[in-house]
């Protein structure tokens, strides 16, 4: 089975996630599917894949209604996208991170695992080790902003864990990226 016939499913479960988050004052961690699986739209264009879960009322201590959304919204995303070649964050993830370094150091227990991807284009050696730099590039700026050193691992995958498969720009796109996953 593969990923695209499973998208469908995980969408259903998604939306069973999100309406329950809504009814509930609990912390939510986002699981591995959640992370994985989704929709999304063109990445050259700056939209983002937003993850499933969100982490509950927990991670805005403090917060208005408003803000709190806001910070849950951004806690919710669990991708981050890079350009071709690249390792540095683009600056549209920045609240993204910020909110994550939050949640992350409030809750030293609290584990993520920062997964590096590339599109297939480069030899697998290459991938491999520009998927780490990328992980490592999110590392550092959720160890920047709060999280601690033993609660963020980063695992490259290369070209080997595609998101999107085909040889077009939106593929390509969708494959430049960072996945967060979380774990107690």
């Amino acid at each position: 089975m593969n990923l695209r016939s499973r998208i469908p499913g995980l969408l259903l479960g998604v939306l069973g996630l999100v309406m329950l988050a809504g009814c509930s004052r609990s912390t939510t961690l986002p699981d591995a599917a959640a992370g994985a699986g989704g929709s999304a739209g063109g990445m050259e264009g700056g939209s983002t894949m937003d993850g499933a879960s969100t982490m509950g009322a927990g991670a805005g201590a403090g917060l208005d209604g408003a803000a709190e959304r806001a910070q849950d919204a951004q806690l919710s995303r669990l991708v981050v996208y890079f350009d071709y070649d690249r390792s540095e964050i683009r600056s549209e993830f920045n609240d993204m991170l910020a909110a994550h370094a939050a949640y992350l150091a409030t809750r030293p227990n609290t584990q993520v695992r920062l997964e590096g991807h590339t599109d297939e284009r480069g030899s697998r050696e290459y991938n491999i080790g520009l998927g780490e730099q990328r992980a490592q590039a999110v590392r550092r700026v959720l160890l920047l902003q709060g999280a601690a050193a033993e609660q963020v691992t980063t695992v490259s995958y290369g070209e080997e864990r595609p998101a999107a498969f085909g040889s077009d720009d939106e593929s390509y796109g969708l494959n430049r990226r960072v996945e967060l996953v979380y774990r107690q």
